[in-house]
C-alpha cells in the first residue's frame, strides 16, 4: 500500500527545502563577502599605498600578484593599479612563482627577462577568456604589462598575426559554433562574440569564411540534414540485410 503525504504536509516539506536552499545561498554569499573583506584587511595600508603610488622604495621588500591576470609585480610597476580585492601580497618572488603567478613583462620582478613566447601565451590566454569584451591594443598592453608598440610587434613575430587578427579569428570561431548549434539571431550572435556592429560583423565574417553568417548556417544545416538522412538510410539498409 503506497504511502500518501497530505497536501498540507507536502507544502510544508517543499517550503522547508526552499528555505534551506535560500539559507545555503545566503551563507555562500556571506562567505564570499567575508573572504573579500579579509583580503582587503590583510593588505597593510602602507603596502597598498606603495602599490597605487608605484613607490620604488618598496621594491624587493614585497611583491604583489593580481588574481585576475595571474601576473605578479614590484610595487613600482607602472601598470594600472589593480582592484584591491584581487591583490595578493608575497614577501619573495619565489612565493609568487610557487603560487603559479607569472612575472610581469614590464617591471621584471625576478630580475630576469620573461621569454617572449611565455608573454605571448599570457596575452593569448587573456584574449581567449575575454574575447567577448571590448578589447584594444592599449587595454591588452595595460592588462599584460607592456607597451602597446612592443606587444604588437612581439605578438606578431611569435604568432604570425597581430593581436587584432587573433581576436577576430577567436570571435568568428565562436560565431560559427553558435550559428551551427543554436537558433540565436545574427544580431544576438554578433553581440555575444563582442561585435555589436552587425554590418561590420557580417562583412568580417564573409571576409574570413567566404560566406555570410546566414549562408554559413544554411549550408551547415543542409549538411547536417544530409548526414541524418545518410545515417537513417544505412541503419534501415543494415536491418534489411
Amino acid at each position: 500500500m503506497p504511502n500518501f503525504i497530505p497536501n498540507g504536509s507536502m507544502k510544508g516539506i517543499l517550503g522547508m527545502e526552499v528555505r534551506q536552499m535560500k539559507d545555503h545561498r545566503n551563507d555562500r554569499d556571506i562567505d564570499q563577502t567575508e573572504i573579500k573583506r579579509r583580503i582587503k584587511e590583510d593588505i597593510p595600508e602602507e603596502k597598498w599605498q606603495a602599490i597605487v603610488s608605484n613607490d620604488a622604495a618598496y621594491d624587493f621588500r614585497f611583491f604583489y600578484g593580481v588574481s585576475t591576470t595571474g601576473i605578479f609585480c614590484r610595487p613600482s610597476c607602472k601598470s594600472r593599479p589593480p582592484n584591491k580585492e584581487n591583490v595578493r601580497i608575497f614577501q619573495h618572488a619565489e612565493e609568487a612563482l610557487a603560487a603559479r603567478f607569472r612575472p610581469c613583462k614590464r617591471c621584471k620582478p625576478t630580475g630576469e627577462k620573461l621569454p617572449d613566447q611565455e608573454w605571448v601565451n599570457q596575452i593569448t590566454d587573456y584574449i581567449d577568456r575575454h574575447f567577448r569584451d571590448k578589447l584594444s591594443l592599449e587595454h591588452l598592453a595595460d592588462v599584460c604589462h607592456g607597451s602597446p608598440f612592443h606587444l604588437q610587434r612581439t605578438f606578431k613575430r611569435v604568432q604570425g598575426i597581430s593581436p587584432v587578427e587573433y581576436i577576430q579569428r577567436k570571435r568568428i570561431q565562436e560565431a560559427k559554433h553558435l550559428l551551427a548549434h543554436t537558433d540565436q539571431s545574427i544580431t544576438e550572435i554578433a553581440a555575444g562574440v563582442g561585435n555589436s556592429n552587425v554590418p561590420y560583423f557580417i562583412t568580417l565574417f564573409k571576409k574570413m569564411t567566404g560566406q555570410t553568417p546566414l549562408e554559413f548556417r544554411q549550408i551547415w544545416q543542409h549538411g547536417a540534414a544530409l548526414e541524418v538522412q545518410m545515417f537513417e538510410y544505412e541503419h534501415d539498409h543494415g536491418k534489411q540485410n
